[in-house]
């Protein structure tokens, strides 16, 4: 019979987030997973099929962890749709400094499964986006984003920075400070404001 101990599997979990990391996914073996997570190397095989399915696991997991995180804090931010956008933004941001070992995994790690990109379907990641494109809808109905333009588009767009933007931080915050705040308003600057130079008034 199979050992399915749900705490087991988050400590399988959090122990191949540390490796992918710090090994990255392509050079780690299984069996430094399950000597950091403190299980035998076949446990590991209980949970997941290999290593590819316990990257999109582990990938599937924290990103239900942070949908439920932007949800509740978009949910408790006061102001306009516009207020709530830069929260989701400075969120996704966050991370290079919450938890930088999620914030590497996320822009360089996934990218190294093959059946990751080719194959899977990524419905994490589609409910992960429409939290911004509900945010865009909504302000697009409120008149404070232009209805002409593309809801679609522009959620892209975002989040085409932020992925830019959090494998800069990735790469260069263990060994310089982050200004965050000033990274998070340059971004929502140019997206809510655009960088067309407009006549002084």
């Amino acid at each position: 019979m199979r050992d399915k101990n749900p705490e087991k599997r988050i400590r399988i979990l959090d122990a191949a987030l540390k490796v992918f990391a710090t090994r990255g996914f392509y050079n780690a073996k299984v069996s430094e997973v399950a000597k950091e997570a403190g299980v035998a190397d076949g446990t590991i095989y209980l949970y997941f099929e290999s290593k590819d399915a316990l990257l999109i696991a582990l990938f599937e997991d924290r990103m239900q962890r942070l949908i439920a995180r932007a949800n509740d804090e978009i949910a408790r931010t006061e102001g306009t749709v516009l207020d709530k956008i830069r929260q989701a933004i400075a969120l996704h941001l966050s991370l290079v400094l919450d938890d930088p070992d999620l914030a590497e995994f996320i822009t360089v790690e996934l990218r190294q499964s093959g059946k990751f990109v080719k194959e899977y379907d990524n419905p994490k990641f589609t409910e992960y986006l429409r939290i911004f494109r509900d945010l865009v809808l909504a302000g697009q109905e409120q008149g404070l984003i232009r209805r002409t333009v593309d809801a679609r588009l522009v959620v892209r767009a975002i989040f085409g920075a932020l992925d830019e933007l959090l494998l800069t931080l990735s790469l260069t915050h263990r060994n310089r400070s982050v200004d965050l705040n000033a990274t998070v308003d340059g971004l929502c600057d140019i997206f809510f404001d655009g960088i067309r130079a407009r006549p002084a008034h």
